[in-house]
């Protein structure tokens, strides 16, 4: 499947409304069944909708005010690419956390996520 770039942009969009609003429906509902997430280039990939919902339920705990923006997008036949940046607070220290990245989502025929892997660099600015 070939996804244009509008197409594209709705997905990115949706998947930042879900994200940061620690929806587990809206966000389950981007990705196919058993699609993998890769957090962590290095670390063993998330893996279906049970994992993925747990991530969100540990990301709800550790963030405050949580903000992604997506920078820029491209599309090259079924894969989105983009650049994107983040910031939100520990509650637990009160740090301030801002974090860059990249990301690759491989979009299947039914036009949800069946591949996402995330490249990231995070920066934290201690609370005082």
């Amino acid at each position: 499947m070939t996804v244009g770039y509008a197409a594209a942009g709705d997905l990115l969009d949706a998947y930042v409304r879900a994200r940061t609003a620690y929806d587990g429906d809206a966000f389950t509902a981007l990705f196919a069944p058993d699609a993998q997430v890769a957090l962590d280039p290095f670390a063993t990939p998330l893996a279906g909708h049970n994992d993925l919902r747990a991530y969100l339920l540990a990301a709800a705990g550790a963030e405050r005010e949580y903000d992604l923006v997506i920078e820029r997008h491209w599309v090259a036949g079924d894969t989105v690419l983009a650049a994107w940046h983040a910031s939100w607070t520990r509650p637990a220290d009160e740090a301030k956390l801002r974090q860059a990245g990249f990301l690759s989502a491989e979009v299947g025929e039914d036009g949800r996520i069946g591949r996402l892997r995330l490249w990231t660099v995070t920066r934290e600015h201690l609370a005082g």
